[in-house]
């Protein structure tokens, strides 16, 4: 990274990253792009893993590339690949990523795929006996007399007895979260999953309530619809649906249980929402304002544009326009007016 620093210009340390394979030419071919107030700088994941960098050491390098690249190129913002590249990059974002730099040793691959195989676990257990899953809810109260185990294992208590349907949660449980992990990378997916559970958990105290892990996973359902809203599903094996309107439908199943649901219900919902509200909450605010700063700008062109049967020239003699003669041509003259040519005034000739 010495060699970056030390350059005496953006191309220098641009052609540096470009022959060290991190970095892509952008177009016009054969020259760099940095006139852009942004420099989008894809990284390549297997040469971190053929150098043998670790997590911090990857992180580390990850940042003095992007911090080397801003400097020379005097740039507001660069982008690396594997990096969440939401339109919104505020505060939300950046406390993020210092905390995935400060711990994302603590981050748990393939942490969904734990879930499914301990939710399988319970399921076997619970379909030789069905009293089991009394022992593994999230109750308050018997958490309060020492069963402590409870505030992890009510994750696990699947939500039917179906083998059929048990199979069938299970792999889009895992097709969610093999789509996260690859999109946020396992520290920030598992920040998303406790936090989430940590609210819910949070909330069953509150209430006295026992609360089931339904929206939790409903949690990890909206955020996977938010980074892939166009991937094809097919409902019952026969209908294509994206799963934007997927998405969508649910969550106005739940805004309805919101607003005719107990007071139980709606700090459930609003505790295991919590996380997707964290994470994605400042993206979407940044996404409507944006989208009415746009509408505002179509109304405005719309109102200031020329329509069609407006005629743009018109003499101030005779009234005709190009509309109601395309061979006519028009001047302007000196009095500021305009005119066709049969009625445009002569220029007086001074006295002598």
């Amino acid at each position: 990274m010495r060699d970056i620093e030390n350059t005496d210009g953006i191309s220098h340390g641009l052609m540096f990253l470009h022959d060290a394979g991190v970095l892509h030419r952008h177009e016009p071919p054969g020259e760099w792009n940095y006139s852009r107030a942004e420099l989008h700088v894809p990284f390549i994941k297997w040469r971190f893993l053929r150098r043998g960098f670790t997590h911090a050491g990857k992180l580390d390098f990850r940042d003095r590339v992007r911090n080397a690249v801003r400097r020379q190129g005097r740039l507001k913002r660069v982008y690396l690949e594997n990096e969440t590249r939401e339109p919104y990059a505020g505060a939300t974002m950046s406390w993020l990523d210092k905390l995935e730099r400060r711990l994302g040793f603590l981050g748990i691959p393939g942490l969904i795929r734990i879930v499914i195989g301990f939710t399988a676990l319970v399921w076997a257990l619970m379909w030789l006996n069905p009293n089991f899953r009394s022992a593994l809810d999230l109750d308050p109260a018997r958490i309060r007399h020492g069963e402590v185990w409870r505030l992890v294992t009510y994750i696990f208590i699947p939500q039917t007895q179906s083998p059929l349907w048990i199979i069938f949660a299970l792999w889009f449980l895992w097709w969610i979260g093999e789509g996260l992990e690859q999109a946020w990378g396992a520290f920030r997916l598992s920040l998303y999953f406790f936090a989430g559970m940590i609210g819910t958990t949070a909330a069953a105290f509150f209430f006295g309530a026992r609360f089931s892990n339904s929206m939790l996973y409903a949690s990890l359902f909206f955020a996977f619809a938010r980074f892939y809203p166009d991937q094809v599903i097919y409902l019952l094996f026969i209908l294509p649906v994206k799963i934007k309107w997927v998405a969508w439908v649910s969550g106005f199943f739940f805004l309805f249980g919101f607003v005719v649901g107990s007071g139980s219900y709606r700090m459930a919902l609003v505790a295991a929402l919590s996380n997707y509200v964290i994470f994605f909450g400042p993206e979407i605010i940044y996404e409507a304002r944006h989208r009415g700063e746009v509408s505002a700008r179509r109304k405005r062109y719309a109102q200031s544009s020329r329509s069609e049967t407006e005629p743009l020239h018109k003499c101030a003699v005779c009234g005709a326009t190009e509309l109601s003669d395309a061979n006519l041509d028009f001047r302007i003259s000196r009095d500021g007016e305009e005119y066709c040519m049969a009625h445009l005034p002569k220029a007086e000739t001074p006295a002598r």
